[in-house]
């Protein structure tokens, strides 16, 4: 018995999202079911090869992955906007080569990334000088520190686990990320902490730490979601994302940064 059917638009009725995360990572999907749960919203994951170790080295080696992952999204969907899902990555690789990387398979999906989604989030809420929470090695912490600077940001304060293996970042427990957050905002006067790595399980303590330092906080995972939300203009408010996830931020702070 052959059975009929009917057809509908699908999931994402409003947008659609897709996000390119590493081999490595364990966190930045848990996050983003939570911040994409809204009704019309399509959300659809792939994977890139990565080295457990987190070095300017092994990063670099994932623009040329980038393409086949971005194939690997659902090809009969017209996306609105697709995150390229490492911090350290796109810092080193740069954001421009991200995305071209992904348009030459999605050319109509506006790109973001961690890096240039923290800066239009600290942009967006209009903070100048910024704690600065890491838990890589040196040279990558560096790197991205000097990116912050390049954008017009002050780093006032800064931190880091100092742990060059993703798979521990992973396991680094939600309260201790925490007390760096405060350690590093009670150490000189910001604007904002920025809490980076989509590895690091952040979202759940984002509102108390905001509570306890009485400053905005922006995580790699919260302002990547954030900042493709907007792209494809779509807003969710919702305060226990923190007060990035506030009213409407200024449209032309919006860009994805270079």
């Amino acid at each position: 018995m052959k059975l009929s059917f009917q057809t509908d638009d699908g999931i994402g009725t409003r947008a659609n999202f897709g996000v390119i995360v590493l081999e490595t990572d364990e966190t930045i999907e848990h996050e983003f079911r939570q911040i994409f749960a809204g009704d019309g919203i399509g959300l659809y994951v792939s994977r890139i090869p990565m080295a457990a170790q987190v070095r300017p080295d092994t990063l670099v080696q994932m623009l040329s992955h980038i393409p086949g992952s971005a194939r690997l999204l659902p090809p009969a969907l017209s996306f609105d906007a697709i995150g390229f899902g490492c911090t350290s990555a796109a810092t080193v690789i740069g954001p421009g080569k991200v995305a071209e990387a992904v348009n030459t398979v999605c050319p109509d999906a506006k790109v973001s990334n961690p890096l240039s989604a923290i800066i239009a989030a600290g942009q967006a809420l209009v903070a100048q000088k910024l704690g600065f929470v890491t838990p890589y090695v040196a040279e990558v912490s560096a790197q991205m520190r000097e990116r912050l600077e390049d954008a017009g940001f002050e780093i006032a304060a800064f931190g880091s686990f100092e742990e060059g293996s993703d798979p521990v970042v992973a396991r680094i427990t939600p309260a201790s990320i925490l007390a760096g957050i405060e350690r590093v905002a009670a150490t000189a006067p910001c604007d904002a902490v920025v809490v980076s790595c989509t590895n690091l399980r952040c979202l759940d303590i984002i509102a108390e730490a905001e509570e306890k330092t009485g400053v905005p906080v922006i995580t790699s995972n919260q302002a990547l979601a954030w900042h493709m939300l907007h792209l494809a203009g779509v807003e969710i408010i919702d305060p226990k994302f923190g007060l990035l996830f506030g009213p409407s931020k200024e449209p032309d702070r919006l860009g994805v940064a270079s």
